[in-house]
């Protein structure tokens, strides 16, 4: 029971480090929605059926909407919350 444990310890670890996306005990809700929003946009971007789609519903060209896709990616949700000491 305890190799059982310890492999899915270490698989869990290779993920982790493989992923940076899928979080860890520390990770903050913040942290966690910039990497989901992070995600959704290059998704958008790197499928050019989904950006045309978005990039009609704007209004905009592709290239204009890619561009401000990639400029809302430096901060998707805004700046970050204060530090708190605990």
């Amino acid at each position: 029971m305890s190799e059982l444990r310890y492999t899915a310890n270490t698989q869990l670890e290779q993920l982790h480090s493989r992923y940076t996306g899928t979080g860890h005990a520390d990770t903050t809700k913040y942290e966690w929605l910039t990497h989901q929003h992070r995600d959704t946009l290059a998704s958008i971007i790197g499928h050019p059926p989904l950006l045309g789609y978005v990039s009609i519903a704007d209004g905009e060209c592709q290239a204009r909407e890619r561009f401000e896709l990639i400029e809302k990616m430096v901060q998707p949700c805004g700046k970050p919350p204060g530090k708190t000491d605990e």
